[in-house]
């Protein structure tokens, strides 16, 4: 849905900046990609388009950088290396984002949080954090299951987005 209600106007847009369409499409492609790979991070409140248009500014700033197509002189007269005015509001935003995880994370129950950890941020199996943890991976299991109940409820304002990215991915 998302990505065929924006993906010719996007294309247009990206084509402004690094003049080749073939090059555009596949900088939007990119950046719906890279949308959807940090989902996570993203301000649940912000328009996705605001999103994608800030990912495929970078996107051709760096693809006229990469290919050399127009010196700097240029992107500077073309305001093409100007950074969005949101991306400020974007950190501060990711910050609050951060700072809500951490609060969940830290109202789990210790084992819980600590499985939590391990998966999310350590990367470890289940087989693997329950070897550490010297319980069964059902054990782990139902903790994982617990923590990301929790986590769900506590970010439950965030996931309307995520909703969207998914829903669009789901109608290609």
């Amino acid at each position: 849905m998302l990505f065929k209600a924006h993906f010719a106007g996007l294309c247009y847009f990206a084509q402004k900046y690094v003049k080749d369409f073939e090059a555009a499409k596949e900088i939007v492609q990119d950046a719906f990609l890279n949308l959807w790979e940090k989902r996570d991070s993203i301000d649940m409140d912000r328009p996705v388009k605001s999103y994608l248009t800030m990912i495929i500014h970078n996107k051709c700033t760096n693809y006229l950088r990469d290919n050399r197509k127009f010196d700097s002189y240029i992107l500077h007269v073309e305001n093409l290396l100007d950074i969005p005015e949101y991306e400020d509001a974007d950190t501060f935003v990711e910050k609050e984002l951060e700072a809500k995880i951490e609060i969940a994370i830290n109202e789990l129950p210790e084992k819980c949080r600590e499985v939590f950890v391990l998966n999310r941020y350590k990367n470890l199996k289940y087989q693997e954090i329950a070897d550490r943890l010297q319980v069964s991976v059902k054990t782990v299991e139902a903790q994982m299951s617990k923590a990301l109940q929790h986590m769900r409820i506590r970010l439950a304002e965030y996931v309307t987005v995520l909703l969207l990215i998914v829903l669009s991915f789901l109608g290609k």
